[in-house]
C-alpha cells in the first residue's frame, strides 16, 4: 500500500493554515493574522505580478506566449482593465508593464517602487490612511541594489503588506480610532 508521507514544512503550513479564518484554501498563514492572498481583487492589500502558473511554486513557468501571441494581447489587455478598474485615477500609460504581465517563473515576489506607488491611493483608501503614509511606508521598504551596483530598487510585495498591517494600529491611534 502506498504510504504518502508529509514533510515537517508541509504539516506546519496545513496546521497554520486551518487555524486562519475564513480565507482558508486561499493564502497561507504568515504569522499571527497575516495572510498572504494571491488574488488581485484586494482593494486593501498591494498586488504583486500576476502568475501564469496561478502562484504554484510547484508548478513554477511562465507562459512561453511571444509577445505578438494574439492570445497573450488578450490577456494583458484583460490585465490592463482589470488593474485600470481598481485604479481609476490612472490613465492606460501609467500602469506599469509589471503589473499586467507575469514573470518568467511565475512567483516573482518583488515588484518595481513604481508598481507600489500606482497603488498607494488604492491602498490608502481602502484602510483609511493617507496616501501620504503608505507612499512613506512603500519608501521605508525599497531594497536598494546589492552594493548599490548589482540589480534594480525592488519592494517586497509580502513584506510589504505586513509592514501595511503593522501600521494600522498606529495610523488609528493617530485618528483616535482605538
Amino acid at each position: 500500500m502506498f504510504e504518502k508521507k508529509i514533510s515537517p514544512f508541509t504539516a506546519m503550513i496545513v496546521v497554520c493554515d486551518k487555524k486562519g479564518d475564513d480565507h482558508i484554501g486561499s493564502g497561507v498563514l504568515i504569522s499571527a493574522n497575516h495572510i498572504l492572498t494571491c488574488s488581485h481583487v484586494v482593494d486593501n492589500v498591494f498586488w504583486g505580478r500576476p502568475s501564469n502558473v496561478d502562484y504554484n511554486g510547484g508548478g513554477s513557468g511562465g507562459s512561453n506566449k511571444a509577445t505578438t501571441n494574439p492570445e497573450y494581447l488578450d490577456e494583458v489587455k484583460a490585465r490592463i482593465d482589470t488593474f485600470l478598474t481598481f485604479h481609476p485615477y490612472l490613465l492606460r500609460q501609467d500602469v506599469p508593464s509589471e503589473m499586467v504581465t507575469a514573470s518568467g517563473s511565475g512567483l516573482d515576489p518583488d515588484i518595481s517602487p513604481a508598481g507600489a506607488y500606482v497603488q498607494a491611493r488604492r491602498v490608502a483608501e481602502a484602510r483609511g490612511l493617507s496616501e501620504q503614509t503608505v507612499r512613506e511606508l512603500i519608501r521605508q521598504t525599497i531594497q536598494k541594489p546589492w552594493l548599490g551596483l548589482f540589480g534594480t530598487e525592488k519592494v517586497n510585495v509580502l513584506q510589504l503588506n505586513v509592514a501595511l498591517d503593522r501600521l494600522k494600529p498606529a495610523a488609528a491611534s493617530e485618528t483616535g480610532a482605538l
